[in-house]
């Protein structure tokens, strides 16, 4: 039997070889693509890669820079969530129904120009795209360094090259390429500040890193590329520090992976982007490795992406991420969920209406035949039974008519929202690195077993967020199953306010009626953890049934002063079964206390007689 497995293990072997050696391989140059011309290479990438078949092929970039315009041959109309819908979209690289093709850039810079969609694959199947670089000589959001700053005027130095630009009294003009967009000073978190060690500096955030009387601001040109403005300032960024100018809109993802499965990315840098950065939406197994969201050091940027990193919708299977950087993002590094849409209207006893509740979230292909939908109640989230679609029926790019195999329970109205419960997939995240980005750190909403091991988190806002919001933006699911694990949460951490940002940690789904005897989250398991918070709150949670917090280690950090408005380590709303122990506290670790709301207090076991509990 012996002499039969390895007999047959050697086949195997000689078959893996065989195929390898058989796999076809392009050489670009051949086909008349060469780097370092500066021409736009669209259509002829984009004719090489249509006249495939779909035999399994190597396409190589000779190391090098290659540039992509966009081209009026490769403008399609496309529906990405979370991304304004102006249509058509702009694409560079397009793989459309196509299966078994590698691209290996081999180190090369993909340099873009204007408003354009690196890649995006359609449909497509077994694709794998490896050592790439994704950038722009001009982004599309502008940087500048703080040269003074006082109550009664900010000077700031922009890069000429990278952002030209006009000034006017009103603000500035930048253009390049195809595009122009105006920008001045705004309130809140649409600007960024950034300290030389690219950290976002504390209290900014949604408080601002520019405040006063913003709308009577005068701006001037002193020399070019010195930009004063002259105004009434309650708040000024840091003289040193650098100041993102977001100017354009979220348009256009870095990579859209729409309706494919078994992707593969691995050793790619975006540098920028015009969107969300690599958008996978209703895709099925998408793995990557060492693909990094990060600014470019080479061109002393601060800023990468124009919005998430990595965000995924509706997808099923496998997402495995390992090896990733995240840094100078305009939001989230991590954005994992489904979609919620409501019920319009009651047809008949097997059909509803349907709309697409957000404005960043039409014209989804939400479902197919044979999905399994919850029947969601808006007020407390709580699923009220289940149903098989049976066929899915567009009306328009706002609404679509659903039709289910069997009956639709009773009292279903448009009090309910809907959740595709076969988008879900499983998430494993290690061995990441997570900067200081404009807000959160990993979003994640999904049913599916999911694993948050080994990764460092730098972020501004909340290091992890799990939601979950069946009434404004929308996005679903409840967990079932998470681990986190061996992480380290640095001093940055949750030093700035977002959006639920209520902790380090912040398990916070938008309920308006959070239901404790039936919580929406489940099994979510915080383990062998290191923190290190300037602040009050580790860990808030609201509406989860089964919360271990163990074996972590807590200490303090003194880089910020405190300022959160919650003076509590811990924080649990109207949870069941939960379980803090095994934990270290450094002597100094501030509010060393829980708090209770709309729960029991027998359902928290502590093993651990210096935190004080508070009933509310």
């Amino acid at each position: 039997m012996r002499i039969i497995y390895l007999s047959l293990s050697i086949i195997f072997i000689l078959i893996s070889c065989k195929q390898e050696l058989t796999k076809k391989t392009i050489n670009v140059s051949d086909y008349g693509i060469h780097a370092n011309t500066k021409r736009s290479i669209t259509s002829d990438i984009n004719e090489l890669i249509e006249n495939l078949d779909n035999d399994p092929v190597t396409i190589v970039f000779p190391k090098g820079r290659y540039d992509f315009y966009p081209d009026s041959n490769y403008f399609r109309p496309y529906f990405e969530t979370n991304t304004y819908d102006i249509n058509p979209k702009r694409l560079a690289v397009l793989i459309d129904k196509k299966k078994n093709i590698t691209i290996d850039a081999q180190g090369s810079d993909f340099i873009f120009h204007g408003h354009i969609q690196p890649f995006t694959l359609d449909n497509s199947e077994n694709i794998f795209i490896k050592n790439v670089n994704i950038d722009w000589d001009n982004p599309l959001n502008a940087e500048s360094e703080i040269i003074e700053a006082d109550s009664n005027h900010i000077l700031m130095k922009i890069d000429t090259i990278q952002f030209p630009h006009k000034v006017h009294d009103k603000g500035l003009t930048f253009a390049a390429d195809d595009w122009k967009a105006e920008w001045k000073l705004s309130a809140g978190s649409w600007l960024i500040e950034f300290n030389k060690e690219h950290i976002i500096p504390a209290y900014t955030g949604d408080h601002g890193c520019v405040n006063g009387d913003l709308k009577n601001v005068k701006y001037l040109e002193t020399v070019p590329g010195m930009v004063l403005m002259v105004g009434e300032f309650t708040k000024t960024p840091a003289v040193g520090n650098y100041l993102i100018l977001r100017h354009s809109r979220r348009d256009h993802a870095g990579m859209f992976l729409f309706h494919s499965k078994n992707i593969k990315l691995e050793n790619i840098n975006v540098y920028h982007t015009s969107g969300l950065g690599i958008l996978s939406q209703y895709c099925e197994n998408v793995e990557m490795r060492k693909v990094n969201m990060i600014p470019n050091p080479k061109k002393n940027r601060y800023l990468s992406g124009h919005d998430d990193g990595l965000h995924f919708m509706g997808c099923r299977g496998e997402i495995i991420i390992d090896d990733c950087d995240a840094q100078g993002l305009m939001d989230d590094p991590i954005n994992i969920h489904g979609t919620y849409v409501p019920v319009a209207e009651k047809i008949n006893d097997t059909s509803l209406k349907c709309s697409y509740a957000h404005d960043m979230s039409r014209g989804l292909i939400w479902a197919k035949k044979g999905d399994s939908v919850g029947f969601v109640f808006k007020k407390t989230m709580n699923t009220l039974g289940t149903g098989i679609v049976q066929s899915f029926i567009v009306l328009d790019e706002n609404s679509f008519t659903l039709v289910f195999q069997n009956k639709i329970p009773e009292g279903i109205s448009s009090d309910f929202s809907l959740e595709n419960l076969s988008c879900t997939p499983n998430v494993t995240i290690t061995n990441c690195f997570v900067g200081s980005n404009r807000a959160r750190g990993y979003l994640i909403s999904t049913p599916g077993k999911v694993l948050v091991e080994n990764n460092v988190f730098e972020t501004s806002g909340s290091a992890i967020l799990i939601a979950g919001d069946a009434n404004y933006w929308y996005e679903s699911g409840a967990v079932k199953d998470i681990t986190i694990r061996n992480n380290e949460f640095r001093f940055p951490c949750n030093s700035s306010s977002y959006q639920f940002c209520n902790a380090i940690i912040s398990i916070y789904p938008e309920i308006p009626v959070a239901d404790p005897l039936h919580p929406f989250h489940r099994n979510i398991r915080i383990e062998g953890n290191t923190f290190n918070p300037s602040d009050y709150p580790v860990l808030y949670a609201r509406s989860v049934d089964g919360l271990l917090f163990s074996n972590n280690i807590i200490s303090r950090s003194y880089a910020y002063e405190p300022w959160h408005s919650q003076k509590y380590t811990f924080l649990f709303d109207a949870c069941k079964n939960v379980d803090i122990s095994g934990n270290k506290f450094a002597e100094d670790v501030l509010g060393k206390n829980i708090l209770l709301k709309g729960m029991d207090i027998g359902e928290l076991r502590i093993a651990n007689n210096k935190l004080e509990i508070v009933i509310e």
